[in-house]
């Protein structure tokens, strides 16, 4: 019997995941990251095709994979073996397509009280939006969110698929797993989350909701942390690179502009004087390397530092001494995160196919002939 051995505050959680796009395999990702035993469910023509070659994608590590035809009875009725001994479900179809296969909560409910079912969508389980097609960019739109994301007198700017996707979207699926998994500890049942993108989304922004319905707030690109305020923006170096500065508090403005050698500045507290003090600041900056920079800076509280390329991200000092980059299968990547201290080191190994379901409920016998019938690979 091949089983899987996890470490961490959620050994011993069995999770699988219906293959998706990126938020459901992002969420299965930080359940694994901290012990879950996750086994992906994919098609069994994309597992067929890979055979035993691990998987790269960062998303798939400390998984197993299996291959399973889901449109086939065959196939339904062997996921609700695997369903018998798990805890958790990752589902990410439109609304309604999971109970057409036969496999809706009230279907797996049935055979597990306990089961976990975690349902992400864009648009949630209902609403006039919820059968249409959608990607990160609608649902931060119709969240509010995307009106707020840019430079002033310019559009709307997405910040690529983050919002939406995946800290709106994944990461509020497997915050809803650990609620269930919390509640089932009292109730010894299990309950359907609908982690909706759009939702999370807006729950994200709770700290500006205020300030936008009482003025405090003004329209993108205009305000504190929005690129609207000259001490809390990036700026170009000498040669080419940039600068993150966030001085906000009097404290590091002063030691900021102190280590530039700047004086006779416009007033920061005037708004009306933005424009000319950010004209002063990028005039400055744009005299030294970033790196000249970074030596001026090291270690003050300014609030100043080097906006890194993804590739030097992992060899950043601070990151370095953290570990906060490993590298798997020869792709670098960033280490499990929240670190819970104490907790052992988990196995992030690239994904790779699990033969021997037999710990999954499914026998020897089973798994060989739903292979020679072309359902499970």
């Amino acid at each position: 019997m091949e089983r899987v051995t996890r470490k961490g505050p959620l050994a011993g959680v069995r999770v699988l995941e219906l293959a998706g796009l990126a938020p459901g395999p992002f969420a299965g990702m930080m359940l694994a990251d901290h012990g879950a035993e996750v086994l992906r469910v994919e098609r069994v023509k994309a597992v067929a095709a890979a055979g035993d070659r691990p998987r790269a994608d960062v998303m798939d590590r400390g998984k197993r994979t299996v291959g399973l035809d889901l449109k086939s009875p065959e196939g339904v009725a062997a996921l609700k073996e695997l369903v018998r001994s798990a805890d958790v479900i990752i589902e990410v179809f439109r609304p309604g397509v999971a109970e057409r296969l036969g496999i809706g909560p009230a279907d797996l409910h049935a055979v597990n009280p306990r089961l976990i079912y975690g349902r992400m969508t864009g648009w949630g389980q209902d609403g006039p939006l919820a059968p249409t097609a959608g990607h990160d960019i609608d649902y931060i739109a119709i969240s509010g969110i995307l009106s707020m994301l840019g430079r002033e007198g310019e559009k709307p700017t997405p910040p690529i698929n983050i919002l939406g996707d995946f800290a709106g979207g994944g990461l509020m699926l497997a915050y809803g797993v650990l609620l269930a998994l919390l509640e089932r500890e009292r109730t010894g049942e299990g309950r359907v989350i609908d982690a909706a993108m759009v939702d999370g989304a807006a729950t994200l922004f709770a700290m500006f909701y205020h300030g936008v319905q009482t003025g405090a707030w003004g329209p993108r690109g205009t305000n504190l942390l929005d690129t609207g305020a000259p001490m809390y923006d990036t700026y170009e170096t000498a040669d080419g690179r940039f600068l993150a500065v966030g001085a906000l508090e009097p404290q590091f403005w002063a030691e900021m502009v102190s280590l530039m050698g700047l004086t006779d500045l416009p007033d920061r507290g005037d708004s009306a004087q933005w424009p000319a003090l950010r004209e002063r600041l990028a005039e400055a900056f744009r005299s030294r390397t970033r790196a000249e920079w970074e030596a001026v800076f090291d270690g003050t509280d300014a609030c100043v530092s080097p906006v890194l390329e993804m590739d030097e991200a992992a060899d950043h000092p601070h990151n370095k001494a953290r570990g906060a980059f490993v590298e798997v299968g020869g792709v670098r990547q960033p280490a499990p995160s929240p670190r819970l201290l104490g907790a052992p080191e988990q196995d992030l190994s690239p994904a790779t196919r699990l033969a021997d379901l037999s710990s999954w409920g499914l026998s020897d016998e089973t798994a060989a002939r739903l292979r020679a019938a072309g359902v499970l690979a």
